[in-house]
């Protein structure tokens, strides 16, 4: 599960760049790359809370 909290940091942004760029233009891929990025670190956040929670269980 860390793995696609990481992978995630990489390939979302870039996913956004390139179909904000194919829909709206240089704009779109900014908007898009924002946007993935956004969403992979809540993924990370959400990956990261869960990993305490199980830290802390034990």
């Amino acid at each position: 599960m860390i793995a696609v909290g990481c992978l995630s940091l990489v390939v979302l942004p870039l996913l956004g760049l390139v179909l904000g760029g194919l829909v709206a233009g240089p704009d779109g891929a900014t908007w898009g790359a924002v946007a993935g990025l956004v969403v992979a670190v809540a993924i990370s956040g959400v990956m990261g809370y869960a990993l305490v929670k199980i830290g802390r269980r034990r």
